[in-house]
């Protein structure tokens, strides 16, 4: 078995206390057999060897997605798919080239299911209009999966038809066995709530909000985002998911404003002024992330957005670096 085929397997069964010795050993495998990742780590003197933990481990910077081919084992395989990042024609969009379309899918949907349980007990629907018309979005790709294995009947995605959205909602809540998400991006749920007000349709549903202003409206802090939802979809807590296209896994926050990752998507925090000083302990600070799923691109980022840790392992992502894009379905600055 192949070390890709053991990590893989290995994967949705890891718990907490496995992931510092499961990232060590795919960090050494990736720091041979990464390109860009190899050449960073000569670049900084990193010898591999001496890298005996995880704070040891120097992360890629995230704009390297953007520029570089992030594939390891580049020789052996060829993207089945490719997911880029939304952008405005003015930015250069990050690309994340996928080995294997159903194992983001799979392990997507198995995140989902460990925070909302079955995915057959959902129907999903979804305001994305932006990631529809660029393309290439791993969000939409996650949503019409789960649309499709939950075997709804209603359509999934609805581009700026909110009527349609509307009649969607009542026939899907006349099933009593199936609760209703609607994922949104942030302006297009808010042009929801513009036009149709408090309507009985939006009542009794989960709202997952996957951020982001898209130049379409002013960009808000989340609470005061969420708190203008609240006066459309009603007084429930507004959910968020914690994702980009650099990564292959998610984690969610269940309506108070606290991301929660499953063990596979480790969160450490740095002193934003030195991107080296990475801390399993630190309170605050520019976010960096392992995920274990990204086993054939790189699994250690870099990000550039700020975050706050608290003791049981949530976080919450407090805004964006100076003069970093505004990115992805991630959070608002």
């Amino acid at each position: 078995m192949s070390f890709r085929e053991d990590h893989i397997r290995q994967l949705p069964h890891l718990n907490t206390a496995e992931v510092p010795a499961a990232a060590l050993r795919l960090f050494q495998h990736q720091a041979v057999h990464c390109p860009p990742y190899r050449a960073y780590l000569a670049a900084l003197g990193c010898t591999p060897a001496a890298v005996q933990q995880l704070t040891d481990i120097p992360f890629l910077p995230i704009e390297f997605f953007k520029t570089q081919d992030v594939r390891t084992e580049p020789e052996v395989w060829e993207p089945q798919e490719l997911f880029l990042s939304s952008g405005t024609t003015l930015q250069q969009r990050s690309q994340h080239q996928v080995r294997e379309p159903q194992l983001y899918r799979q392990n997507a949907a198995r995140i989902f299911e460990q925070y909302y349980g079955a995915l057959t007990s959902w129907t999903f629907l979804a305001l994305l209009p932006s990631y529809l018309e660029q393309g290439h979005s791993s969000l939409v790709a996650m949503v019409d999966y789960f649309a499709k294995q939950s075997g709804q009947t209603q359509p999934a995605f609805f581009l700026h038809d909110h009527a349609a959205l509307l009649q969607a909602l009542r026939e899907a809540k006349q099933d009593a066995s199936r609760r209703v998400m609607l994922f949104g991006v942030s302006y297009a749920l808010l042009d929801l709530a513009a036009e149709v007000g408090a309507a009985p349709e939006l009542q009794n549903l989960t709202v997952l909000e996957t951020g982001g202003m898209k130049g379409r409206r002013r960009e808000m802090i989340r609470e005061e985002l969420h708190h203008e939802l609240r006066q459309a979809f009603g007084p429930a807590g507004i959910h968020s998911e914690y994702g980009m296209t650099e990564l292959l896994s998610q984690a969610y926050s269940l309506g108070d404003g606290r991301f929660h990752a499953p063990p596979q998507l480790r969160v450490l925090l740095r002193d934003p002024a030195d991107p080296f000083s990475v801390s399993e302990s630190r309170p605050d600070g520019a976010l960096n992330v392992i995920d274990l799923a990204n086993v054939d691109s790189c699994a250690f980022i870099e990000t550039k957005d700020l975050a706050r840790m608290y003791p049981d392992g949530s976080f919450e992502v407090l805004g964006r670096l100076d003069n970093s894009d505004v990115r992805g379905c991630n959070q608002m600055v």
